[in-house]
């Protein structure tokens, strides 16, 4: 499958089931490197509209900090390990402070 294929399922799925944060995460994920604003904005939908989607906090804390959005990126790190530690997801938890333990390294923060 192509990748315009891939990226109009995604779109269908999200027509079909606009409640479905996942559909909107595989859609953000997909153009994250074609389309930065569109990503953006499909990270920030699911944020705002389904915070406790876990799976969502890792990447886009990644993607807004290759795009220099450091504080936001740190703010959803720890959105991110505040929701793992509430829903007891352990590897998640290690995953997301571990990432965040390297963020704050590279970027000289404490």
């Amino acid at each position: 499958m192509g990748n315009l294929d891939r990226l109009q399922l995604l779109r269908t799925f999200i027509e079909e089931e606009p409640e479905n944060p996942f559909n909107y995460y595989a859609l953000a994920l997909e153009l994250r490197e074609k389309d930065a604003d569109e990503a953006e904005q499909l990270f920030d939908f699911i944020l705002e509209h389904h915070p406790d989607y876990l799976a969502v906090y890792f990447p886009a804390a990644h993607f807004f900090e290759a795009l220099s959005q450091i504080q936001k990126a740190r703010l959803l790190f720890e959105k991110g390990i505040a929701l793992a530690l509430d829903l007891t997801e352990e590897k998640t938890l290690k995953e997301l402070k571990n990432a965040y333990q390297n963020f704050l390294f590279e970027h000289d923060l404490d």
